[in-house]
């Protein structure tokens, strides 16, 4: 396995990938630490597996209530080897969160290892398929009625087995550095939904059955414990599959997998009892009767509407996320993951402020895993630069580059370019170091650049090609961060616009030459046009959500007196039209072409022009060359993949009448 993850630098302490030896030996060494000591506790018999599930449950609430080492200290205290069905699966899923959080090589690989031994035991608890049952097994998925021929223990085992076949298959794509791993790890999924439909036909068939019986609306027999896990997992891979680009979505088609967002939704939400009516702030579900999954299921809730949502719009409710969020702040006010919820939901409500005070008690909450600092400091940067805070943003972009490992890459360009907005001799000798460094720190997942990492490497590169200058260049990244959408109109009109239009200005000399711009001549001329399309492009997004805030927003009463709605919005249109029309002479952004269609869609659409709004959709949702003259542009354009996902659900909200 080629492992590309992350580059090590004289100042970076990234690790070097690890060989496919290092790895085997690493998850040999974990794997044998649980099975050579004896068991301190009592010894384990496997019909009383479900015996372990109070423990469990009480580990889930102190890892909620940001007591995580105490929640581990609980697992390993109870069952030390890991040969407890619930016990080790229960430790795996903590260590995978560890891996996600870190990012770190060894994080990673030791939570393959231990989720891969959880998988194991869960493996030795499933009821053993005779020969040819497995025989049929190659032709025919297995039967509601191999299910039922199960005791509830072997249910329970079926169930995690999946679970952990699914952290393990994350786990090992976000590690991965080719196709070859990302196949198998595909391969694992696939096995793991087709585990959670049957899992889910027989309780179907089974409450069916109930109600046929007059026992009630739920088979007695199939404890909540076992139900909340088998909605887990149908909710989250249904909402996975439907997340999908349509054309690995079509292939997943073939093979009988099409992921149903709307019913992933509503399943997660029934683990909790939660419905769509807001004036009732309770779930019909309650602690006492809930099951063990069900605090997992409330967070993948607010995952989707809360984060998911900057790339869709298709089943995101924020108030309904709201209403799940101030629940679960009641049950653990100091738990750190809630917190994170409550600032993302601040954010998307274009509330920045009060984002970072809940962001910031989130880091107040724990002191036990310093990675949780590190989401903290990443939200609080984007927060700042939706408040166009440069100074208080910059110290948040150096932690995250001192720190942090998800991308260094982001982080130092993050650093730079707020070095860049702040200006001054020293400043822009050390932006200058920083964006030398940004292409030799990008990562890979699966083999591939992480599209981010690629656009900004090539900014970076400009950046110095064009003699240590870039236009806008903190604007451009808030964009891409959505910090402009979640941005009060205030700092709109009175922080982002005046730069622009200083940019503006600076263009407007050089207007009749443009090849005195920048520096001068043929490369000069290239540039202005470069620029003036950027310049013209954030400009018009700026004014678009002056006119038209974000559906979510809560605005300010008091905010003085802006550009009137109108005004603003045909301003918009005008810019984003003007780069549109002079896509051919744009050398190098030819991405600002796609996405100038794309805001045009959105900003049409506010205006109830939908036919319209509908036509640059869909051309940017073609795929075709969209800057008239495209022989300058090789491949795919930067961020391609993002706006196409974006676009796929502006035409889906725009197809239900919902706001864009």
């Amino acid at each position: 396995m080629t492992l590309e993850k992350s580059t090590k630098t004289e100042t970076d302490t990234v690790s070097q990938p690890s060989t496919p030896a290092a790895i085997k030996a690493s998850v040999a060494a974990i794997q044998k630490s649980f099975t050579s000591g004896k068991n301190a506790v009592e010894p384990y018999d496997p019909n009383t597996a479900l015996n372990d599930l109070p423990i469990v449950r009480r580990a889930l609430q102190l890892f909620l209530e940001s007591k995580m080492v105490e929640s581990e200290d609980l697992l390993n205290e109870k069952d030390p080897v890991k040969e407890r069905l619930y016990c080790a699966t229960g430790y795996g899923l903590v260590q995978a969160i560890k891996g996600f959080m870190s990012y770190e090589d060894e994080d990673l690989v030791a939570a393959i290892a231990i989720v891969k031994h959880g998988n194991n035991v869960a493996a030795q608890h499933r009821k053993r398929s005779s020969f040819a049952t497995k025989l049929a097994s190659l032709v025919t998925s297995p039967s509601v009625s191999f299910v039922k021929s199960m005791t509830i223990i072997e249910r329970h085992a079926e169930l995690t087995y999946a679970e952990t076949l699914f952290e393990k298959a994350l786990l090992g794509i976000v590690y991965s550095g080719d196709w070859l791993q990302f196949i198998k790890e595909a391969l694992n999924m696939r096995t793991c939904v087709q585990i959670y439909r049957l899992l889910d036909r027989y309780i179907t068939i089974m409450d069916a059955e109930s109600v046929e019986a007059g026992t009630g609306l739920q088979h007695p027999g199939i404890d909540q414990d076992f139900r909340s896990g088998v909605l887990l997992g149908m909710g989250v891979t249904d909402i996975l599959l439907s997340l999908l680009p349509s054309r690995i979505g079509a292939i997943m088609e073939v093979f009988g997998y099409k992921g149903d967002r709307t019913q992933g939704l509503e399943m997660l939400a029934k683990a909790g009892g939660w419905t769509n009516d807001l004036s009732n702030p309770d779930p019909e579900i309650d602690i006492e009767e809930e099951g063990i999954r069900r605090p997992i299921c409330d967070m993948a809730l607010l995952i989707f509407h809360l984060v998911l949502s900057s790339f869709t719009f298709d089943g995101v409710d924020i108030m309904f996320a709201n209403k799940i969020l101030q629940w679960n702040l009641k049950r653990f006010p100091r738990g750190v993951f809630f917190l994170f919820g409550e600032g993302r939901m601040r954010l998307c409500r274009s509330q920045p402020s009060l984002a970072i005070e809940s962001y910031t008690r989130a880091m107040e909450a724990q002191t036990q895993y310093a990675n949780l600092y590190h989401i903290s400091y990443w939200e609080i940067a984007g927060a700042t630069l939706a408040l166009w805070d440069i100074p208080q943003s910059l110290p948040y972009w150096r932690k995250l580059q001192q720190e942090a490992t998800w991308s260094k890459a982001c982080y130092t360009y993050g650093v730079a370019v707020c070095l860049l907005e702040l200006g001054g001799e020293e400043n822009e000798r050390e932006a200058d170091l920083l964006m030398e460094r940004v292409p030799t720190l990008m990562q890979r997942i699966a083999g591939k650049s992480i599209p981010i990492e690629k656009f900004i490497s090539r900014k970076a590169r400009k950046f110095r090609s064009q003699k240590k200058r870039l236009a806008l260049s903190g604007l451009e990244f808030a964009y891409n961060f959505l910090a402009i959408a979640h941005a009060p109109r205030t700092v709109i009109t009175e922080k982002m616009l005046p730069l622009v239009e200083q940019q503006a200005g600076i263009l407007l000399n050089a207007e009749k030459d443009p090849k005195t711009y920048g520096r001068g001549g043929s490369e000069g001329e290239d540039e202005y046009w470069d620029d003036l399309a950027l310049t013209r492009f954030l400009k018009g997004v700026c004014l678009r959500y002056v006119a038209y805030p974000d559906p979510d927003a809560v605005l300010d009463p008091n905010e003085p007196s802006l550009m009137p709605q109108k005004e603003a919005a045909n301003v918009a249109e005008k810019v984003l039209r003007q780069l549109i029309a002079d896509g051919p002479q744009i050398r190098l952004d030819h991405h600002l072409v796609y996405h100038a269609h794309y805001e045009l869609g959105r900003l049409l659409a506010c205006n109830g022009s939908f036919i319209e709004a509908r036509k640059h959709l869909d051309l940017v949702f073609s795929g075709k060359p969209l800057e008239v003259s495209s022989t300058n542009r090789k491949g795919k354009y930067s961020m391609e993949n993002a706006l196409i996902l974006r676009t796929h659900a502006a035409l889906t909200a725009l197809d239900q009448g919902k706001p864009l």
